[in-house]
């Protein structure tokens, strides 16, 4: 077992980390979307 094994920086679960990052990122992406929707109806 290496140091790195031994003094973890963080405990937290990778699942939960993994989850937030997918909700951000998907967050981003339906935000992009809704601008896009809304520039393309309002802009006729």
């Amino acid at each position: 077992m290496n140091q790195f094994e031994k003094e973890v920086q963080s405990k937290r679960n990778d699942a939960v980390d993994s989850g937030v990052g997918f909700i951000v990122s998907f967050g981003f992406f339906a935000t992009m979307f809704i601008i896009a929707t809304l520039v393309e109806f309002f802009g006729r």
